[in-house]
């Protein structure tokens, strides 16, 4: 049986510390994505960067000011990537409840249905 194609995703906020690390743990637990998190500020943890614009299938944005940077810096590679914007704003702590499930009714909605974990044989 052929397994299906694993998305890219990618989430994006300032400074790479609170809301997409948050998002880049709470998805990676879904087999059917690939997901990171960068950052637009150059002194982020982990900067955003072509080569991460290039490798996501989609793009998932904080704010709106995120996305005007991520268009601004990378229109050359942005090519005809979606990119979404969750409007969440930096007042939450990382892996904050209200983060997580703000996150989960946002994002969700932009992706396929997350597939049914396979119980193993007894």
């Amino acid at each position: 049986m052929k397994r299906p194609r694993v998305q890219t995703v990618l989430f994006v906020c300032s400074q790479n510390k609170l809301r997409s690390p948050t998002a880049e743990q709470v998805f990676s637990r879904r087999p059917d994505l690939e997901v990171d998190s960068a950052g637009t500020n150059h002194d982020a943890e982990n900067p955003l960067t072509a080569e991460l614009v290039t490798w996501a299938d989609v793009i998932f944005v904080m704010e709106k000011a995120h996305r005007s940077k991520l268009q601004r810096r990378f229109r050359a590679v942005l090519g005809g990537r979606r990119v979404v914007c969750l409007d969440i704003p930096d007042d939450y702590a990382f892996m904050q409840p209200e983060l997580i499930q703000l996150l989960e009714a946002k994002v969700s909605r932009h992706l396929p249905a997350s597939p049914p974990t396979q119980e193993p044989d007894a």
